[in-house]
């Protein structure tokens, strides 16, 4: 529990969610099946499997994957420690770089992309569900004929109900969510061990390839795609990894933290790569042409029981990667924008109830956007990091008076003028604008390294700005 509340705290910044905990309780198996929930679903089933489709020889590949998931593991040790430190949440640890008024700004931008993220996973999620519903129930086949605002009469039962029972996950906190993350993640291993063993069985161990697709480039061209390959890995991370403090602020020691990001990132995000492409590679000679997607493999088993099995732990899967990803993260970041009136749950349901408005069925189905909106989203988020790593480590060399991240007095270490530090402010914009540019231009080569672009421009500018700060307690900007 968290001790009573100072009277030097304001309503308008604290409640009991954002509060610094003084209880850590996650050890490093905790860390690690948050990132195992993280990674094991459709999305990164399918992600992994594209990698070594890029034309790269496979050990271009895993090199590649090992090379970016180790940058993952460093940035995400690095962006854990002012939350393990302070036991403090992504938004309120924005205030010491933004303000504390000034932090609703990264945390409106996280909480949006969460928003849209959460429903898409919603999405995927309902579409394995559905496969379930037909199988047991062929009669349902009718309803997936006739449609509302795009989606199908079966796709809008699958969808809410996969939204009830995420909603029934996380209404119980978050000791329901760490029990739920525990084993959702191991479970999927399972499938995927037994449904690769299958796999091979039926294909033969001969014709199993750890290349998905032919092999195009050589020389300095394959170090072109291995660097795109490694931008690909950290990009796709970048959100969870931007508000990972959410998770490492419950974080007994940063020992535990860093020992579950390297059982979580480097070896987990390995493994389950190659076991993902010895199914997607296997599937060629089992059905006859590749498939991508693990539900639909499952789902051509003869075996109902085990079709079934398996498409169930994918829908587990993915409410245990939405509900790290893309619920806990608007909880806070919604709280965050009126402390006295929303609470994590209710900021939790904010996003959940915006994530059925924007019809991601619509989103997911047309490529394009989700081309533009993955490079969209790595040029807010990179400059965002930048910003964030540069002022805590840097700037103000990893000291945080925590009492002043809830007070509005002028006086405090995190106010500046209006509460806001218009320094972040002016490097956050033109950062993220560089990004968007990149992102229209069309510029695919380039807008693929968005995340490292916006991330060193962030960084600089306000390394720039901040150099000509006036003392940082009572600063005012």
């Amino acid at each position: 529990m968290n001790d009573i509340k100072p009277a030097t705290y304001s309503d308008r910044l604290y409640n009991e969610d954002l509060a610094a905990l003084k209880d850590k309780n996650w050890n490093w198996y905790n860390i690690f099946a948050f990132w195992m929930s993280d990674v094991h679903s459709v999305g990164g089933y399918v992600f992994a499997g594209s990698l070594f489709a890029l034309g790269l020889g496979s050990w271009q590949v895993l090199v590649a994957l090992l090379v970016g998931i180790v940058l993952v593991n460093i940035l995400c040790n690095l962006v854990a420690r002012p939350s393990q430190m302070a036991g403090i949440p992504y938004p309120v640890a924005c205030r010491m770089s933004f303000g504390i008024w000034g932090a609703n700004i990264p945390a409106i931008i996280r909480g949006l992309i969460a928003v849209a993220w959460y429903g898409i996973q919603t999405f995927l999620a309902s579409s394995a569900l559905t496969i379930v519903l037909l199988r047991f129930f062929p009669g349902l086949e009718s309803l997936a004929h006739s449609q509302f605002l795009g989606l199908s009469h079966l796709g809008w039962i699958g969808f809410m109900t996969m939204w009830v029972l995420q909603a029934a996950v996380f209404w119980h906190g978050m000791e329901s969510i760490k029990r739920f993350i525990d084993w959702a993640g191991p479970a999927v291993y399972v499938v995927m061990f037994a449904l690769a063993g299958w796999i091979v069985w039926k294909a033969g161990p001969e014709n199993i390839s750890l290349n998905l697709g032919e092999v195009k480039y050589s020389g300095i061209e394959s170090l072109g795609m291995m660097l795109t390959a490694i931008a690909l890995v950290v990009s796709y991370f970048s959100g969870p990894m931007l508000n990972f403090g959410d998770f490492s602020r419950y974080g007994r020691t940063m020992e535990e933290v860093k020992r579950g990001n390297f059982w979580g990132l480097p070896v987990n995000f390995l493994a389950f790569s190659v076991v993902t492409v010895v199914i997607t590679s296997g599937t060629i000679p089992v059905f006859g042409h590749m498939i991508t997607d693990p539900i639909e493999t499952v789902s051509r088993i003869d075996n109902t029981t085990a079709a079934v099995l398996g498409a169930f732990t994918f829908v587990t899967a993915t409410i245990g990667i939405n509900i790290v990803a893309n619920f806990v993260s608007p909880a806070f970041d919604f709280s965050n924008v009126a402390p006295k009136h929303i609470s994590f749950r209710t900021g939790g349901f904010i996003a959940a109830i915006a994530s059925i408005f924007i019809t991601p069925w619509n989103l997911f189905n047309s490529p394009e956007v989700i081309h533009y909106t993955l490079d969209m989203l790595a040029a807010f988020i990179g400059p965002l990091f930048g910003i964030l790593l540069v002022d805590f480590y840097l700037v103000r060399k990893q000291q945080i008076v925590v009492d002043d991240l809830y007070t509005e007095s002028p006086d405090g270490a995190y106010w500046y003028d209006k509460g806001v530090n218009s320094r972040a402010v002016y490097a956050l914009i033109p950062a993220v604008l560089i990004g968007i540019v990149i992102t229209l231009s069309g510029a695919k080569a380039v807008a693929d390294f968005n995340w490292f672009i916006g991330c060193l421009l962030g960084g600089l500018f306000y390394s720039a700005l901040m150099s000509r700060r006036p003392a940082l307690a009572g600063a005012s900007a």
